[in-house]
């Protein structure tokens, strides 16, 4: 018998595509306060505040000779 694992919005509750949802990760600068995490469907987590974060690591090199 096979498994299907089901991701549902935390925020909205409808049912989460594949590779369509993201997950938010609160950490807390108290540690003793751990982290919380929700799972987010296209729309809601557009609606969430924030700013894009910059991707880490060296550019490749197409785009570092442009720039």
């Amino acid at each position: 018998m096979a498994r299907k694992t089901v991701l549902v919005c935390d925020s909205c509750g409808k049912e989460v595509d594949e590779s369509r949802g993201a997950t938010l990760r609160i950490t807390y600068a108290d540690a003793r306060r751990g982290a919380k995490q929700a799972d987010l469907c296209d729309d809601c987590a557009g609606k969430m505040p924030g700013q894009p974060a910059a991707r880490r690591g060296r550019r490749p090199k197409s785009a570092a000779a442009a720039a």
